[in-house]
């Protein structure tokens, strides 16, 4: 079964740290450039990070720029999300996806993904 499995998720006090991992089963994430999104209750997903098969490239939201660090492991065929200086506007549900990409390079978060994660509920409190 190809499916992407998230862990890491929890609550955490603003100012605090959380890391979120996306293991793949079934398939290889060589192929695929790698995201993060989020959706808080009421709001629109938003696109967070996205990093190129490469490793080489990666993208952020302005809502998120030095503050996450997104990075991969095509050896354990793992990604994750490195979150420091929490706020409570983080609070949402994290979602990890996959993208079946021809470019090496490159990354985005509007293009469709092909594999979600199940979804990751991260709580910051004031």
């Amino acid at each position: 079964q190809l499916q992407l499995v998230e862990s890491g998720g929890g609550l955490v006090q603003t100012g605090g740290s959380l890391r979120l991992s996306c293991a793949a089963s079934g398939f290889t994430l060589d192929y695929y450039a790698i995201g993060w999104f989020r959706q808080a209750p009421g709001k629109e997903r938003e696109g967070l990070s996205c990093i190129s098969r490469s490793g080489s490239s990666t993208v952020y939201a302005d809502s998120v720029k030095g503050r996450f660090t997104i990075s991969r492991d095509n050896a354990k065929n793992t990604f994750y999300l490195q979150m420091n200086s929490l706020k409570p506007e983080d609070t949402a549900v994290y979602y990890c996806a996959a993208d079946y990409s021809r470019d090496y390079y490159g990354c985005s978060v509007s293009r469709e993904y092909d594999y979600w994660g199940q979804g990751a509920q991260v709580t910051v409190s004031s």
